[in-house]
């Protein structure tokens, strides 16, 4: 069961990114590092007002639907009361949506889908490295760490 609720929390993730950035890599231009960004800029296809916004329209949302999808799946779902048992879940889910981030997202799908190249920008490195999404990922399972703690903190407030 636990499987099934790691695809389905991952493929919302994947949804959610999709809808952010609909038929335009230019509308997820915030996921993009800062050189691309700052070609972007310099070509005129939008500004960085237009980034900040879009990236905080998408973000609260984002972070709001996948934590309520996880505390829902471990305190609903899957029926757990107590902090151990709901931390132990919450870094799961988390570490599992850190890593398929990193890999499934970043690795595979952009970095192997033309979709994701803005014109203008194709001799400028957008898809993160090996190395760099080792660095970055193992950063965020450190982070994830403390953030299980939340949400298990809320499943037990809640449930």
């Amino acid at each position: 069961m636990i499987l099934l609720q790691l695809v389905l929390f991952c493929a919302l993730f994947t949804l959610m990114v999709k809808l952010a950035v609909g038929n335009s890599a230019l509308n997820g231009l915030y996921f993009y590092p800062k050189p691309v960004q700052e070609r972007v800029y310099a070509l005129g296809l939008t500004d960085r007002e237009t980034v900040a916004r879009k990236r905080k329209r998408f973000m609260i949302p984002f972070f709001l639907v996948m934590l309520a999808a996880l505390v829902l799946i471990v305190g609903l779902w899957n029926g757990i009361r107590s902090f151990r048992p709901a931390y132990l879940q919450a870094l799961l889910f988390l570490e599992a949506m850190n890593w398929y981030d990193g890999i499934v997202i970043d690795r595979l799908w952009v970095g192997h889908s033309r979709f994701w190249v803005i014109p203008g920008t194709e001799e400028v490195p957008f898809v993160q490295t090996w190395p760099q999404v080792l660095r970055k990922r193992g950063i965020l399972t450190l982070i994830w760490i403390a953030g299980a703690a939340v949400v298990a903190g809320l499943i037990v407030l809640i449930f």
